[in-house]
């Protein structure tokens, strides 16, 4: 049993399959995490919380619940990490996963090694930011044309005191573009800000937060105030900060 699991990381693992999830358990205690199984998770949002889950590998194709309705009603509620588990056919699944709020996905038949190495990462990215009870050492406050950012909430507030709870990518992705201002940041600095991991040409990542990110900020997508695309280069924060 390996010694870096990050701060006893509890990890969820919701999977129809016997074999699958079998498989997925006896992985990651072997890796020295606290998991948790189940087959079925119409309580995944009570669980979470009363178990106190830090990451969820989530099965897109369940009985009862799909893992889309339960992505949205986790995002809803709780800042978990969530991982969606998916088909190769499954890329309008994958897509909407990520506009409801998903993390990350990976595409079965999967690398157990490259699974772990993105549990690892977001793992290390959500204990980056306290439980909100906890008290955080330094806060991110970041103000631009009546808006505020907060990074330790991950919460972004609106003129008019709307609040909304980001999903990480999306916090990481805004973040990362609020902090250079004026500039463009291409696909691949953005990608590798949001996943810190590998990944390929076609993931569309980046292109589907930023289509969440503009209509949380009220930007029309044909003439957007805020986040702008460089056509063939990357986007660029164009709102006036604070």
């Amino acid at each position: 049993m390996t010694t870096d699991n990050p701060n006893n990381s509890h990890i969820m693992i919701v999977e129809d399959d016997l074999a699958s999830r079998a498989l997925l358990v006896s992985y990651f205690k072997k890796e020295g995490y606290k998991v948790s199984e189940t087959e079925q998770a119409d309580d995944l949002v009570r669980r979470v919380e009363a178990e106190q889950i830090d990451l969820v590998l989530l099965d897109i194709n369940l009985p009862g619940k799909d893992g889309l309705t339960l992505t949205r009603e986790l995002r809803a509620a709780s800042r978990v990490g969530v991982i969606l588990v998916t088909s190769k056919v499954d890329e309008i699944d994958r897509i909407v996963g990520l506009e409801l709020g998903a993390d990350d996905y990976v595409t079965k038949p999967f690398n157990p090694r490259e699974l772990l190495v993105r549990a690892k990462n977001l793992l290390w990215r959500v204990k980056e930011h306290p439980r909100e009870h906890g008290q955080p050492k330094d806060r991110i406050l970041i103000h631009f044309e009546g808006w505020t950012l907060d990074g330790n909430k991950r919460q972004l507030q609106s003129p008019d005191d709307r609040n909304e709870r980001l999903p990480e990518g999306e916090f990481r992705l805004l973040h990362a573009l609020i902090k250079h201002p004026g500039q463009v940041l291409s696909r691949d600095q953005l990608m590798d800000v949001i996943h810190g991991r590998e990944w390929t040409p076609n993931d569309r990542s980046v292109d589907v937060m930023v289509g969440r990110l503009r209509r949380k900020l009220g930007d029309n997508p044909s003439d957007p105030h805020f986040i702008l695309t460089a056509h063939g280069a990357g986007y660029m924060f164009a709102g006036k900060v604070d």
